[in-house]
């Protein structure tokens, strides 16, 4: 696996994708609040244990709470595991008592950091414009951005989702240039299969994805073919085969599945199988 590099300690996600080349895959798994420091190690390591016989041609990805990332980057180095944050606050430093800086992340070792996900959305309030503005203080520190959206349940259901969809990126993506917004992952949640036991079938992950590369392909083919497009809602073993067996899917953000290491191994297996090089 090829990294970028800003200095010898912290290995960046892939390269933005060139024409003609295999669009990358990527397993991300987000520990929300789960885990104490004992459980939160326990998994890194049986990951890390775990890895060297994990597909090569799926980059795999560790998002746990913000105090054990430090120690997780450590048991992680070395290994094929990223460890990317949750969240990040968009100032590089000041009086925001509780909040964590790109530069922080960057200071551990933290390669990658979700942003706008729909429980941020949800609960905290966080708009489009702000989390454009956590993904450009991403960028500036060379830190991957994993920029969620999605739709709620009664958006779905009065026909509105590809507009929210609409909104949510260019809101959000919209200030950033074509080089910028390569080296963005991108996360569909439908947000009513989060949590609640229902999921998207195939067919409707691969319309929105099909949607979102639409989106992409507005400013170029080579930013559509850079930018993966995850799914994340409640992806696990006995439905990631449909999932990841579509065109425009290129991968999970896991959730509960994340949490068991022989669960997320298993979807890295068949992200692996069905995304070959």
């Amino acid at each position: 696996m090829k990294y970028r590099r800003v200095d010898d300690r912290v290995p960046i996600f892939a390269t933005p994708h060139t024409t003609g080349a295999s669009m990358r895959t990527i397993v991300a798994g987000n520990w929300k609040m789960n885990k104490d420091l004992a459980g939160a190690t326990g998994l890194v390591d049986a990951l890390v244990e775990g890895a060297v016989s994990l597909p090569t041609n799926v980059e795999v990805v560790i998002a746990p709470a913000f105090p054990f990332l430090a120690e997780s980057v450590i048991r992680a180095r070395g290994s094929r595991i990223m460890v990317a944050a949750q969240n990040c606050h968009e100032k590089e430093s000041g009086a925001y008592t509780g909040e964590v800086s790109p530069s922080m992340l960057k200071s551990i070792g933290v390669q990658a950091c979700i942003v706008g996900h729909s429980e941020r959305r949800q609960f905290f309030g966080e708009s489009d414009a702000l989390i454009g503005a956590k993904v450009a203080a991403l960028l500036a520190h060379g830190i991957t951005p994993i920029f969620c959206c999605g739709e709620r349940k009664e958006e779905r259901e009065s026909g509105g989702h590809f507009q929210v969809v609409t909104e949510q990126m260019k809101g959000a993506l919209g200030r950033f240039s074509n080089a910028e917004l390569s080296c963005v992952v991108i996360a569909y949640e439908p947000v009513w299969a989060i949590g609640t036991g229902l999921t998207a079938t195939k067919e409707q992950a691969q319309e929105m994805h099909a949607h979102i590369r639409s989106l992409l392909h507005t400013h170029g083919a080579e930013v559509a073919a850079a930018v993966p497009v995850l799914y994340g809602g409640s992806c696990k073993p006995d439905n990631a085969e449909g999932l990841f067996s579509q065109p425009d899917v290129n991968g999970g953000l896991i959730g509960g599945a994340a949490l068991d290491a022989a669960q997320f191994a298993e979807l890295v297996g068949i992200a692996g199988r069905l995304k070959s090089a």
